[in-house]
């Protein structure tokens, strides 16, 4: 089999054992709900004290204390590991998983990708690349969890661009001949989840062949791998192998497991994957001030403000009201990129006022109706036009796209030794 030339590699992929209950160990991702501390308690109250995911992993709301965290996380991996809590379900092999949300049911394929074929490096073009700005100050937290850490779990998702249905989809025709490793509901209504391994030898040759055929249609310096979730965690992985590889010889460095990082591969053509712009939420102003700073910034920059007329148009919204703004003119090459830089001008001048990303009309407008805060609700993105945004523009401006709502994001369930 060439996996080597594509990217990915089987792996022995560890689950909950069979007495943990796969309702309260699987968690949304950590970096979900981060306005919103009340999911966290409650999704904690729901895992009460059972074996959980939930506890080897840190939600992002709680950055704030991660030097008393992160010690416990790795306590707890251990103990989990010395205990049998979490136990090779897949050895090694790949997980075909069918996420139902609100929208279908969305395919999946888990398994571990190369980090030496990936880079967030300005310009580089791996086969694996991100499709957003990576933020190297946000990458420290995450790699001090990392650094110790016996086991990771996955909330990377990456795409692939196969209209023809060719890598996924025929292991979901044959998946009554693979062997079930879970099937329950999800906690804090995130849909059901159900998943089966992919481990014998005539279904990985299977997906050897169909990822190397698909890479075979992509010409020069192809795009195989596009980091659609996740992006952080994948780059702080990198920066981890980075770290210890030098200390290794070259045999170890070939099968060492830190050099490869789980994740669930999803086809973007799948019609239950949605493209959901990610909104904005800024604190510490109001939306008059804001408002007459953005037409000064506009008309400085050449630009202006209309009711109507660019498809770069934007909701804004607080507790006073909404209004739609369209920038005539825009400085940014997508609607996401106009917006973010006038607020990284505001914000560079306006200390007093903060800012989040969020997931979801829904929260944006519960958080846009308390005082002080306003929202930008972005257009939607054409989800079949994003591998050649991706491939012309490098990389989306950060927190550009967020593939369906919070609920609806990778939940942890899947492990792998590091």
């Amino acid at each position: 089999m060439s996996f080597e030339r594509i990217g990915i590699r089987p792996a022995q992929i560890l689950l909950p054992a069979a007495g943990v209950n796969p309702e309260t160990w699987a968690c949304i991702a950590c970096d979900q709900y981060t306005s919103e501390p009340e999911y966290w308690e409650k999704a904690f109250a729901v895992a009460g004290d059972a074996p959980s995911a939930i506890r080897l992993i840190l939600p992002e709301y709680n950055l704030k204390n991660s030097e008393t965290l992160i010690p416990q996380i790795h306590r707890t991996m251990a103990d989990y590991l010395a205990q049998g809590l979490l136990t090779p379900a897949v050895n090694p092999g790949f997980i075909l998983c069918e996420r139902t949300i609100a929208s279908g049911t969305r395919l999946g394929l888990v398994c571990a990708v190369d980090l030496e074929q990936y880079s967030f490096e300005k310009g580089s073009l791996p086969l694996i690349r991100p499709t957003e700005q990576t933020i190297t100050d946000r990458l420290p937290p995450r790699l001090k969890i990392r650094r110790g850490a016996p086991v990771e779990l996955t909330h990377i998702m990456i795409l692939i661009d196969d209209p023809d249905r060719t890598v996924l989809e025929p292991l979901q025709a044959a998946k009554a001949s693979l062997r079930k490793v879970y099937d329950f509901d999800l906690m804090m209504n995130g849909g059901h989840l159900a998943g089966w391994a992919v481990d014998s030898a005539d279904a990985l040759a299977q997906v050897d062949r169909s990822l190397n055929a698909l890479m075979d249609t992509k010409g020069e310096n192809p795009l195989l791998l596009a980091v659609g979730d996740g992006n952080h965690s994948l780059a702080t992985a990198k920066a981890y192998w980075n770290e210890i590889r030098e200390g290794l010889s070259e045999a170890e460095r070939e099968n060492h497991p830190a050099r490869f990082a789980l994740c669930e591969i999803v086809n973007i053509h799948d019609e239950a994957l949605l493209f959901e712009p990610i909104y904005r939420i800024v604190t510490g102003t109001t939306r008059a001030a804001v408002m007459a700073d953005w037409k000064a910034y506009a008309e400085a920059k050449g630009m202006s403000l209309a009711a109507d007329g660019s498809d770069h148009r934007f909701t804004v919204v607080s507790a006073d009201g909404e209004e739609t703004v369209a920038v005539l003119n825009p400085e940014g090459a997508i609607p996401c990129e106009t917006i973010q830089k006038f607020l990284d001008s505001f914000l560079s001048r306006h200390p007093e006022a903060g800012i989040d990303f969020i997931h979801g009309e829904g929260s944006l407008r519960a958080l846009a109706a308390k005082p002080e805060t306003v929202g930008f609700l972005l257009p939607d993105i054409d989800k079949h036009s994003f591998f050649k945004d991706v491939e012309k523009l490098g990389v989306l401006p950060r927190k550009t796209f967020s593939m369906g709502e919070a609920d609806e994001k990778r939940f942890y369930m899947e492990a792998k030794k590091i």
